[in-house]
């Protein structure tokens, strides 16, 4: 069916009073019917466009979602983490903080064995939980702070005493954090700690009983979008007309690799 059998129009020379009436009498209700449906390109698409005779340069072109996966919010995130023991060389060395498993991913991703990926430009929730262990019989410290493309980020370390072992069991503590970080598409982020003692690792427990518990993962970090910040390209946002023209418009969008989102579009103008 083409655009033009979806609405009704007069010809140039008018038309039949009966005609007339009909297309006032709906333009009265509200029914100009200068609306349409598109589906959003799939297959990893960030563009998708609109072909319709109605559209000019300077018409006014809405969108709203049609479908419930159209009117999903995804916003990007992480949750990543590591079921190995994790320990340092020497105490005048760092390390960084390795992470082997992806609990959730969407325009994130691990490299690397300890990066933290971004597809968006944004300002992100950065978080982490750290389970660290001190075999020896004084109280250690650890220093933990986040680098970012490789360089350290400037007031982002933290100091935590870990305590001593005692009755032959290690001493042990949960260091977490969260911290709000810019990032630019493709910039990475990741940990890095340094400690007093090389008696002190960031544990792994495995499944435990009497009772039963679930297991610990030595290293857990999470990356939250919150919102658009000063990188002017390559932001996450919801889709939204990047350029118009006689009789098509462009919807520029984050890249879709779902199908049957069905958004609906008036026409103004």
């Amino acid at each position: 069916m083409s655009k033009r059998d979806m609405y009704r129009k007069l010809n140039w020379q008018g038309g039949t009073p009966r005609e007339v009436a009909e297309i006032v009498n709906n333009l009265v209700e509200g029914k100009s019917n200068n609306t349409g449906d598109i589906t959003l390109v799939a297959s990893g698409a960030t563009s998708t466009t609109i072909y319709d005779e109605r559209i000019g340069y300077n018409s006014y072109i809405g969108i709203e979602p049609k479908t419930q996966t159209a009117a999903s919010t995804y916003f990007p995130y992480g949750a990543f983490q590591d079921t190995t023991d994790q320990s340092i060389a020497t105490v005048t060395a760092t390390a960084n903080v390795t992470l082997n498993t992806t609990d959730y991913s969407l325009g994130t991703s691990l490299a690397d064995g300890y990066k933290i990926k971004v597809d968006y430009s944004g300002l992100y929730n950065l978080q982490f939980s750290l389970q660290f262990a001190n075999a020896d019989v004084q109280i250690q410290d650890v220093d933990v702070w986040i680098r970012k493309n490789g360089s350290d980020v400037a007031g982002s370390n933290s100091k935590f005493s870990i305590p001593n072992s005692h009755g032959g069991t290690d001493g042990h503590l949960i260091a977490s954090l969260n911290y709000y970080i810019e990032l630019a598409k493709d910039d990475y982020v990741h940990l890095a700690w340094a400690t007093t003692s090389t008696n002190v690792t960031i544990e792994h427990l495995a499944t435990q009983s009497t009772p039963t518990r679930p297991a610990t993962p030595s290293a857990i970090m999470t990356l939250q979008y919150l919102s658009a910040n000063s990188f002017t390209t390559n932001l996450f946002t919801e889709p939204y007309i990047s350029s118009q023209s006689q009789g098509q418009a462009t919807i520029s969008h984050p890249a879709n690799t779902g199908t049957n989102k069905v958004y609906r579009y008036i026409i103004v103008g």
